[in-house]
C-alpha cells in the first residue's frame, strides 16, 4: 500500500475516533450527573458517568499536582510525539501495526484534550460483574482504542517470535 494511502487512512481513523471520543464524552456531560447510571444492558452494560482524575482505569487517582502534571499532561505529550514518529516508521511494514500506532495516538490525544480542558478524563463504558463477580473499570472510546492497539502490538510481538523461532529451525 502506498505511502499517501496510509497516510490518509490513519489520518481519517486518528480524526474519526477523537471526534466520537469528544462528541460522546459531551453527550454523557451534558446528560448525566456525576456517577449517575442508565441500563443499556440489562445487569451487564451500563452509561455511567465518571470523571477519572488518574491513568488509564482509574490508576493514580488523588495523585499531587507535581505527578498529576508530570505523569498525566508532559509524559502523555512526549509519547504521542513519539508514537507519531514510529507511525511514520510504520508505513514501510506491516499495516496492523500502522493502525495501531494510529490507535494509540487518537487514544491519547481524546484524552488528553480532557486532562488540558477538564482536569480529568469523561469516563463512560461500565461493565457490571465480568471481573470475577465484581464490575469492570469505567472507561472510554479513546481508552478502547489504546486498548486494541496494545492488543494488535502484542499479536504482533508474539507471531513475529514464533516466525522468528521457526525461521530459525529450518534448515538452511
Amino acid at each position: 500500500m502506498k505511502y499517501e494511502r496510509k497516510l490518509w487512512i490513519c489520518s481519517v481513523l486518528i480524526t474519526t475516533i477523537i471526534i466520537s471520543d469528544q462528541m460522546l464524552k459531551g453527550w454523557i456531560q451534558s446528560n448525566f450527573q456525576v456517577g449517575q447510571s442508565m441500563e443499556i444492558i440489562k445487569d451487564f452494560f451500563y452509561f455511567t458517568y465518571v470523571q477519572n482524575t488518574g491513568a488509564a482505569f482509574g490508576f493514580g487517582q488523588g495523585s499531587g499536582e507535581l505527578v498529576r502534571v508530570l505523569l498525566f499532561l508532559a509524559l502523555p505529550v512526549v509519547a504521542v510525539l513519539w508514537v507519531i514518529y514510529l507511525l511514520f516508521k510504520s508505513f514501510e511494514g506491516p499495516f496492523f501495526i500502522t493502525i495501531a500506532y494510529a490507535l494509540i495516538i487518537a487514544g491519547a490525544v481524546g484524552n488528553l484534550i480532557d486532562r488540558f480542558s477538564l482536569r480529568y478524563v469523561v469516563d463512560m463504558f461500565h461493565f457490571k460483574k465480568i471481573n470475577f463477580g465484581s464490575d469492570f473499570a469505567v472507561f472510554n472510546i479513546a481508552d478502547s482504542a489504546i486498548s486494541v492497539a496494545a492488543g494488535l502490538l502484542i499479536i504482533d510481538v508474539l507471531f513475529s517470535k514464533k516466525d522468528k523461532k521457526i525461521s530459525e529451525a529450518s534448515p538452511s
